[in-house]
């Protein structure tokens, strides 16, 4: 299994505590990691395809994928004029 790097690591802790901070979370993207807020988002979307993202962090890795999956179907039945499951 490929190690994440340590810049991956870092977002994947600043994703998992960045509600512990004051600032508002894409301040707090571009303070502490340099990043564009959309730079991020594609950074962490990537990260979490990673099987060494699951190991690192599998609690945050699997909310973020449950997270994203479901924003898939919510576009999806959207663009079919349906409503969404569970809702």
């Amino acid at each position: 299994m490929v190690e994440l790097s340590p810049r991956e690591r870092e977002i994947l802790t600043f994703e998992r505590e960045w509600w512990k901070h004051a600032e508002v979370k894409d301040s707090a993207v571009r303070t502490r990691l340099g990043l564009t807020p959309e730079d991020y988002y594609r950074a962490l979307t990537a990260i979490i395809d990673q099987p060494g993202a699951l190991a690192h962090d599998p609690l945050l890795v699997r909310r973020l994928r449950r997270q994203r999956l479901s924003r898939q179907r919510q576009r999806q039945a959207s663009r079919l004029g349906r409503r969404p499951a569970g809702s």
